[in-house]
């Protein structure tokens, strides 16, 4: 078999010359992620060891698989694309130097040869394809169709790097492509109808002539040579950093439940001040961000006009990182308080991620700053006091929680006194708020009639803390955790139960492992499906209402229960029919992470009301189904705000099962 013509016209001094560019491009290369990774050392946190199984799973189904990126179709097909046939080129180039200038020189071996060969020239003229294909997706979506989220970033130049890495993509490929063709037109290989892309434009380079041709090709070749190294040089020094930080990103994620939120460090303080307060983690995060936009495009704050771009803020954080010391504080003149407070926790910027960025985490940070300094709403200042003081949001006195269990005979357990199977943990705003407590009640009944031996604890419970935590009120949030710990620890109960997703997120995912360790922790949605499931709870009315439902973020995005409440709400008879945005793609109500608490700010349309639209849109759906309390308040002040309140009705899933026994 005859040595392969890979490096056929290139002179020595080409080649010698290949590989002095070669070093010095290692070099850069090098150099470049080293100052990454200097950066990376601002702070003194630790790795996240462990689970490396499941790590090496994300890595293999998220960087290379791309499953997360390939959620959004159009972009995710387009990122593929590229990222696949740049990395087969990359690979197709190693393999054939190895086959050259190793196996060949030194051991006279080829591998590169016969059928192999002949596979090797197909399978990369068919990913050279795919990465013009996905060149031409990018240009076009960029330069083109121009989605907002690709627009107006913070700074303005960074527009130019997409221009830069398009421009240069598409010269690799088509420089590469000619080359070959060039190639071919000139050895005429018995090989060459396995490079259909080479062949053809071989057929046009014939003519031209065999010495023409041989010069066009090594001007061609160098052309090709300097370019490729050149993009790879600027590997660190561009967006395409992500290449090399993203996967790392992925590979050291928080394998801890969503929603459990990484406690304040109490270093200088309980939150950020400056740069070097952000742990290595996620100024990694800030390092991973590929400007995407997707995090923009779930946000309920910017969607509803807000100050807040989830995007915008991890990329001016990761501006920040190479200039600490400008003379800028992290804090007003990098990122705004405005921002900082638009944020409802709402989680869906991190689920949408491709990169595995956490936002929520960075943005928490720093609100504890602003928390520990007073720079924060009135009416969330107040809150807060209220929950340190009187153990609810509402400043009600703690004898008052129990207040609405006053009609119900005979008397609820207190589970203080006496052991109950599960203990219901009732939370602020169904024990407090004035319009549903009459829905608290009917729950009490429901479980009643399903033969539950349940209790509460009266004025022993106290708020639990998660909106308190995300608000930036670390302190608060470990005393509520403290206090409620000491009640469950003198109460005797196999499981607990509550209806507030967001008691029920921190319960199930931030307390000690006494709380949640081998007790039970449910929503009530997933307790009515067992009891409805198991028979104990017969429903014998058809409503046959027409029914949309709500996701809470906090129930559905945070932990996943979704079709627990859609069952309960087909076995009273009710027709689903799902909105648009549904499941973890659910848009927030805005009530989330303390802005419940605070004054409202100048929107266009607030999440709330831009759901209740969206419920409209459906046509002839009579119930908007929530599972959430604070949900009940904020789509009955926008049924109203909207003009639909003759066109629909907000209903817990308790009235609707209520209403079916």
């Amino acid at each position: 078999m005859p040595i392969r013509e890979t490096f056929w016209n290139i002179p020595h001094w080409a080649e010698i010359g290949q590989y002095v560019l070669g070093l010095l491009t290692f070099l850069i290369l090098v150099y470049g992620i080293w100052r990454h990774i200097r950066r990376w050392k601002l702070d003194k946190s630790v790795l996240r060891p462990g689970q490396w199984g499941k790590r090496l799973t994300n890595l293999f189904t998220q960087a290379l698989v791309q499953l997360r990126t390939l959620k959004d179709i159009y972009p995710g097909i387009m990122h593929f694309t590229i990222f696949w046939g740049t990395i087969a080129l990359l690979i197709g180039t190693a393999l054939a130097t190895i086959d050259w200038d190793v196996t060949h020189l030194l051991f006279d071996f080829q591998f590169l040869v016969g059928v192999v060969y002949n596979l090797f020239e197909v399978i990369l003229d068919i990913f050279g394809l795919l990465l013009i294909v996905g060149i031409a997706l990018a240009i076009y979506r960029r330069y083109i169709s121009r989605p907002a989220r690709l627009q107006d970033f913070p700074e303005p130049g960074l527009g130019t790097e997409d221009a830069f890495i398009l421009v240069m993509l598409t010269l690799i490929a088509i420089s590469g492509y000619l080359v070959e063709g060039l190639r071919i037109a000139v050895t005429q290989p018995e090989w060459a109808a396995w490079s259909p892309v080479g062949n053809v434009l071989a057929s046009l380079f014939i003519a031209i002539g065999d010495p023409t041709n041989q010069t066009l090709h090594l001007v061609l070749w160098i052309f090709h040579i300097v370019i490729s190294f050149v993009m790879i040089a600027a590997i660190p020094y561009t967006k395409l950093f992500h290449l090399l930080a993203a996967p790392v990103n992925i590979f050291f994620s928080s394998l801890e439940p969503v929603g459990a939120l990484a406690p304040a460090r109490y270093t200088s303080g309980p939150g950020v001040e400056k740069m070097s307060d952000f742990t290595w983690n996620q100024i990694l995060n800030f390092e991973s961000c590929t400007r995407c936009g997707r995090c923009q495009d779930q946000c309920p704050a910017h969607i509803s006009g807000a100050a807040l771009s989830p995007r915008d803020v991890i990329i001016k954080l990761g501006m920040q990182v190479w200039e600490p010391e400008n003379g800028k504080s992290l804090h007003g003149d990098v990122i705004s308080a405005e921002e900082l407070w638009a944020c409802t926790t709402c989680l869906a910027c991190v689920d949408v991620c491709p990169v595995f960025i956490n936002q929520l985490w960075s943005i928490v940070d720093m609100r504890r700053f602003l928390v520990d300094e007073g720079q924060i709403d009135a009416m969330l200042q107040d809150a807060l006091a209220n929950l340190g003081r009187y153990g609810n949001s509402f400043g009600q006195s703690e004898r008052m929680r129990a207040k609405w269990t006053q009609p119900i005979e005979p008397k609820i357990k207190d589970a203080r006194k006496e052991p109950v199977d599960y203990l219901w943990f009732v939370g602020d705003y169904a024990s407090y708020h004035a319009s549903l407590t009459d829905i608290t009640r009917m729950t009490s009944e429901v479980f009643k009639k399903a033969g539950l031996d349940y209790g509460i604890l009266y004025e022993g419970e106290k708020n639990s803390g998660n909106d308190a935590r995300r608000a930036g009120e670390e302190g608060l949030f470990e005393m509520m955790v403290e206090e409620n710990v000491a009640t469950f620890e003198s109460c005797e109960f196999k499981a607990i139960v509550t209806t507030d997703p967001h008691t029920y997120n921190t319960l199930k995912n931030e307390y000690p492992a006494e709380v949640n360790g081998d007790k039970p922790i449910l929503h009530y949605s997933e307790l009515l499906d067992q009891l409805i499931t198991s028979g104990k709870l017969e429903l014998s009315k058809k409503l046959n209402y027409k029914v949309t439902y709500h996701d809470p973020c906090y129930l559905g995005r945070y932990n996943k229960i979704f079709d627990a409440p859609r069952r309960v709400i087909e076995a009273t008879g009710c027709t689903i029919v799902e909105m648009p945005r549904h499941r973890d793609q659910a848009l927030c109500c805005g009530a989330g992470g303390g802005r419940i608490w605070m004054d409202e700010i100048e929107v266009e349309e607030r999440p709330s009301e831009a759901r209740i639209h969206e419920a409209v849109g459906l046509g002839d759906v009579q119930v908007f189904a929530v599972t959430c309390p604070k949900d009940v308040t904020m789509y009955q002040d926008a049924v109203k705000t909207t003009g639909h309140e003759d066109r629909l009705v907000v209903k817990d899933l308790i009235e609707l099962v209520h209403e079916a026994l």
